[in-house]
């Protein structure tokens, strides 16, 4: 509970984060016109989605072309409505005005919104000249970016270098876990055939946060194993009615498992 109560309170201070990026100091902004398409774009940060928001940071961009973070805030009701299309060529401006700043968000929405696994694991390597030591973390909050570059590269049948990652990350002094990791260790060993160390991962995850998929998998190594795994199934199926599953506000999660499959074992 005291680990769960962690990951909680990191995902809030990540809301907060989130939402003061968003606003600039327009006293560090050089040039009258970048001043006031710096305050532009902070009022339509604060209506993002509407068409005044969107009108907001097209004069932004007017006043200063440079002002990249007009470019990425404009695309991003571009991708929660799935025109990924329009969401590219802005973020990508984005990008080529400051790569520090915007190559992880761009990384994570290709592996979460598109599935584009190879070019996650572009953005997040480009990333890693910027970020030895952490690459930060994913919008949402549950992963390491190092974490989601693992998960691409496990989507790519790359599962080895995938569980290499992870097991290095973990056991990196200073690391802060993401919500999910353990398990996603764990369903990379077990699509190895690794059942001693998937389950290991899994037992890891239930002790810090446990959830249906999770359960899931643990019942089956158990029937794999030919051991009873139907207490275990029934607990699954029960975790996941009582909705302590993988959630995302947009999109599923990697390895996400729904009911249908659990009653199915």
């Amino acid at each position: 509970m005291e680990k769960f109560q962690r990951y909680y309170l990191s995902f809030l201070l990540l809301i907060v984060y989130t939402n003061t990026i968003a606003q600039v100091n327009c006293n560090a902004i050089e040039g009258e016109d970048c001043k006031k398409a710096c305050e532009l774009y902070n009022w339509a940060s604060d209506r993002q989605g509407s068409d005044e928001s969107q009108e907001g940071f097209d004069k932004a961009t007017e006043l200063c072309p440079d002002f990249d973070n007009a470019y990425m805030e404009k695309a991003v009701p571009y991708l929660k409505n799935g025109d990924f299309v329009t969401w590219k060529l802005l973020i990508d401006k984005a990008v080529a005005l400051d790569p520090k700043m915007h190559l992880g968000y761009r990384g994570w929405c290709k592996f979460q919104f598109l599935r584009d696994y190879k070019g996650a694991i572009q953005d997040l390597e480009e990333l890693k000249k910027y970020y030895p030591e952490d690459l930060g973390r994913s919008l949402n909050g549950d992963y390491n970016l190092g974490i989601v570059k693992a998960m691409s590269y496990s989507a790519l049948g790359q599962k080895e270098k995938a569980a290499g990652i992870i097991e290095d990350l973990l056991a990196t002094r200073g690391y802060v876990k993401g919500m999910f990791d353990h398990y996603q260790l764990g369903v990379t060993y077990f699509e190895l055939g690794k059942y001693d160390k998937a389950l290991e991962n899994f037992e890891k995850q239930s002790k810090e946060y446990d959830f249906a998929e999770n359960i899931y998998f643990k019942s089956k190594v158990s029937k794999i194993r030919n051991k009873d795994y139907l207490d275990l199934k029934k607990l699954a199926l029960q975790t996941y009615d009582e909705g302590k599953t993988m959630k995302d506000v947009y999109t599923h999660h990697f390895n996400k498992i729904y009911r249908k499959q659990i009653e199915e074992l």
